[in-house]
């Protein structure tokens, strides 16, 4: 599972989360990323851990927390949808 970590602080770092998730238990992963164009953060990033369990409370203790200034949104990241080419 992936967590999705909404309403970032466009100053906050992967080592900003990593810390922050680290309370929760072993982070695999985090994606923080950027704009093709500009560079700058997107203001969202994602976050793997390696239980189920830890994920589980992560999301359940830092959903609608206020961290770095910013309310954060914090929930199960829905799975990528293939793109649907037109013609």
């Amino acid at each position: 599972m992936t967590i999705y970590v909404g309403n970032l602080s466009y100053q906050a770092t992967v080592d900003d989360l990593q810390t922050a998730f680290a309370e929760y238990g072993t982070v695999k992963r985090v994606v923080l990323p950027t704009d093709r164009e500009t560079g700058r953060m997107r203001g969202f990033a994602f976050v793997e851990m390696t239980e189920d369990a830890q994920e589980n409370t992560a999301i359940a203790e830092l959903d609608g927390a206020e961290w770095m200034g910013r309310q954060l949104r914090v929930n199960k990241a829905k799975p990528k949808e293939e793109s649907r080419g037109g013609n």
